[in-house]
């Protein structure tokens, strides 16, 4: 945690509060915070997804429908059982839409951010959970981040959107040509992969855009970009070129990240595109939708290829992508691409017997690489045990399920066609992994855990061998 010397005692409005006020809110933890947080946004955009205008039939939308709906929409995730184009009115769209806004940005953020434009003083105890649902290495100059993220936040959608108008608005006329263009938007710059195009072709997500190079690139660059994590942001706003000063994890962010969009790229084109239900494409098409499909898994969960078309090897590929997903502190779910580098690291230096984890001349601690070790193991037992929990209540292929499974706790929302045909128990496991893979195992864990019971003492150590 940096230093708190900056902070005087006044900006702390914590201290002019009643003590029965202070019990209140110190009563639950900063994982709790966000935990709760989350879900009461999540049931709250089930209510209103229920109303009669929500729906362009004026029906009320079951209960269950709509958890799941807006579920996928605050985790920022896309998997649906209603079609987002043809089934929700504009009223149902738009809360769709603030649910995504919500979802990507943390409503931490924007509470603190509506906080600061009152002009209201923010106390410790908010910088601390803001550090924590943001995922920032330190508490110093949080309202400073917290300004920049909303700035870039601006900046990204608001110019995405202006360039995905120029070729919306000419095919949906002006005014629903700029709605699909600020929806699109912000659902790439969310990672949501909710998408409107159901209008033209029923749960066809970006298909028909498969060559355009504009909505390609527009929509590539905000996945990428909302997916690297507000950390790297800040540090590549104040380091700027110089890439020697960055944060370790600012480098192992832009690493990996380089590495999970080239390797998957290459290996679609090479391999995937060669396969023969791909021969009718052109060469443009082949490379857009390499290109696409090699970005998309990075929690966006739009699509220009349909994936029910992919080969075995493909979709294995994919799933490992959805597994890992973005960045810490990112609008995007997954393992995330920091707990893979130093899983990585760990491996790489117990191969050449080094004495420590590092890169990039800093050492990693050692808490780092236990909580690695501990995310990779939560989401691939809940990848797992979720898809086949789905095949066998729903006797699907494990193949699908798994498939499925990746999607939700990853929060990618790619889907092989099977969320909208299975039952509800499936739904509710969907609805969970959702949530887990959207709030972070550590934070569950954390939101969960009772501090009281943690003892200091420590057990007597004996060695077992491994392996």
């Amino acid at each position: 945690m940096g230093s708190l010397s900056c902070l005087t005692p006044e900006e702390d409005d914590f201290s002019m509060r009643s003590s029965s006020e202070k019990k209140r809110l110190y009563h639950f933890t900063p994982s709790q915070v966000v935990a709760v947080g989350f879900l009461a946004i999540i049931l709250l955009g089930a209510f209103l997804l229920m109303l009669p205008c929500a729906s362009t039939t004026g029906q009320v939308t079951p209960f269950l429908d709509a958890l799941l709906t807006a579920t996928s929409a605050t985790c920022v995730t896309g998997l649906i059982v209603r079609d987002t184009g043809t089934y929700w009115s504009a009223f149902g769209q738009l809360i769709l839409l603030l649910l995504i806004q919500v979802g990507g940005m943390g409503f931490i953020s924007i509470a603190l951010l509506i906080n600061m434009l009152r002009g209201t003083k923010i106390g410790l105890r908010q910088r601390f959970i803001m550090q924590e649902s943001a995922g920032l290495p330190q508490m110093a100059g949080i309202l400073r981040t917290t300004g920049l993220i909303f700035r870039c936040m601006l900046l990204f959608e608001g110019g995405g959107a202006l360039l995905l108008a120029t070729q919306f608005i000419p095919r949906f006329g002006f005014f629903r040509g700029l709605w699909y263009a600020v929806f699109h938007s912000i659902s790439a710059f969310c990672n949501a992969g909710f998408d409107l195009m159901g209008s033209v072709t029923p749960y066809s997500s970006m298909t028909g855009w498969v060559t355009n190079p504009i909505v390609n690139l527009v929509l590539m660059a905000l996945i990428i970009v909302g997916g690297l994590g507000f950390a790297a942001w800040a540090d590549v706003h104040e380091q700027r070129h110089h890439l020697h000063r960055y944060r370790l994890q600012t480098k192992l962010v832009l690493t990996t990240t380089v590495v999970l969009l080239v390797f998957p790229f290459v290996f679609f084109l090479l391999y995937e595109m060669r396969q023969p239900q791909w021969q009718g494409l052109s060469v443009g098409q082949k490379v857009w939708g390499a290109l696409f499909q090699a970005v998309t898994p990075r929690t966006a969960g739009f699509n220009t290829l349909d994936y029910s078309a992919f080969s075995a090897p493909s979709l294995l590929l994919t799933i490992v992508l959805m597994l890992i997903g973005g960045s810490p502190g990112s609008t995007a779910g997954g393992i995330k691409t920091t707990t893979v580098a130093a899983i990585f690291l760990s491996v790489r230096a117990t191969l050449l017997h080094k004495g420590s984890v590092g890169a990039y001349g800093r050492r990693l601690e050692e808490p780092t690489i236990s909580r690695a070790a501990v995310l990779v193991f939560l989401y691939l037992s809940l990848f797992l045990v979720g898809g086949s929990a789905i095949c066998i209540l729903d006797g699907v292929s494990l193949s699908s399920a798994l498939f499925e499974s990746a999607s939700a706790v990853g929060t990618v929302g790619l889907s092989l066609g099977l969320t909208p045909t299975l039952s509800a128990p499936s739904h509710l496991i969907l609805i969970f992994l959702m949530y887990f893979g959207r709030i972070g195992g550590l934070t569950m864990i954390y939101a969960l855990a009772n501090p009281s019971r943690q003892s200091p003492a420590k057990m007597p150590q004996e060695r077992v061998t491994i392996g």
